[in-house]
């Protein structure tokens, strides 16, 4: 069983963990579909969010959702395989950020102002990048699992809803090789601009996770360690804090493709992992959308966005805002007085 007070030192540590995972509140989902049926619209009527308040409640372990209190917290960590020249960016921008998100000068920033969420940025090793995967394994299984343990301490009692978010120059590359590595495919498949490259640093990018791919393997047995051999420190604290969140009963919402890549390793070891998990956004990196199918998931919004930081997913906490609100405030037939379907 999880203790937040003693944090998993090594992997096969979050394996039993991951073995060990809680379901959803049945008799809280119970109640949801007992009262839906009861308030003043036709049945269905209300689509998707009518899904999405009978979700919340089943993860928050309450028959009456709420979202009063949802946290987006941006991980951020340094990767050695920039020096393969696979970002647009050079790696200093990594400090820099994070000094923007303190500032509240970045795009999220605004974002959950504009929501009513909560920012949380947590530096993840940021001075020290991994290892240049395309060489050796990003983490060994100690370092690995100490960034997921640190990502397991952003979860707090009291929050209604999590959104991991992230900041990492190069971090797409180890997306598109975690997913390359979790569902084959070609390397091309799964590797995109990220954050704006040229065809030629792009032809470099796809080269570099195809041949880390075949150089790791061997040693590549199941999502985690796929996650210390080509992951980042901030992908290894966004998986953390999914499974913590888990066992708090605080439902969580995925942002784009690096989220949803720390997310797969998850799902490639127990296809359920990922139940309390909605995807908020399709981001147009292009392997996400395909990465989404994979998870059979299907995103709340698609806006064209790319950004990371956890904003696409922070964009649609209004939509599980309204979707608890309809669910708990919505009169019945028969306190409005209305007729109702005989």
């Amino acid at each position: 069983m999880f203790n937040p007070k003693h944090p998993p030192q090594n992997l096969d540590e979050i394996r039993a963990l991951l073995a060990d995972l809680p379901a959803a509140d049945s008799e809280a989902q119970a109640a949801v579909l007992q009262r839906e049926p009861t308030l003043t619209k036709p049945a269905g009527s209300l689509g998707r969010l009518e899904d999405f308040s009978l979700w919340l409640a089943g993860w928050q372990g309450t028959s009456r959702p709420n979202m009063s209190r949802p946290r987006v917290t941006v991980f951020a960590g340094s990767h050695g395989v920039v020096t393969q020249g696979v970002s647009a960016f050079p790696a200093t921008v990594n400090q820099q950020m994070v000094e923007n998100f303190i500032n509240g000068g970045a795009a999220i920033n605004q974002i959950c102002k504009s929501v009513d969420a909560e920012l949380r940025v947590m530096e993840v090793a940021l001075e020290i990048p991994t290892n240049d995967f395309s060489q050796e394994p990003a983490m060994d299984d100690e370092g690995c699992a100490e960034a997921m343990a640190f990502g397991m301490s952003a979860i707090e009692k009291g929050l209604d809803l999590f959104v991991p978010g992230e900041m990492g120059i190069g971090n797409t590359s180890s997306a598109a090789a975690i997913a390359h590595a979790l569902y084959g495919g070609e390397a091309a498949d799964w590797t995109g601009r990220g954050t704006g490259i040229d065809d030629e640093t792009l032809t470099r990018k796809t080269r570099v996770v195809g041949d880390s791919i075949i150089l790791h393997k061997n040693q590549m047995h199941d999502g985690l360690d796929v996650l210390r051999c080509v992951g980042g420190r901030e992908i290894a604290a966004m998986a953390g804090a999914i499974i913590a969140a888990r066992f708090a009963r605080v439902p969580v919402l995925l942002d784009g493709y690096v989220s949803c890549a720390a997310a797969a390793v998850l799902a490639a070891i127990r296809p359920d992992a990922l139940d309390h998990c909605l995807v908020g956004h399709v981001s147009a990196e292009p392997g996400h959308s395909r990465l989404i199918e994979k998870l059979g998931k299907k995103a709340l919004i698609d806006f064209g966005m790319r950004l990371g930081e956890g904003s696409g997913a922070a964009l649609a906490i209004p939509l599980l805002r309204a979707a608890a609100e309809c669910h708990n405030n919505m009169a019945t037939f028969d306190k409005a007085g209305v007729d109702g379907k005989d």
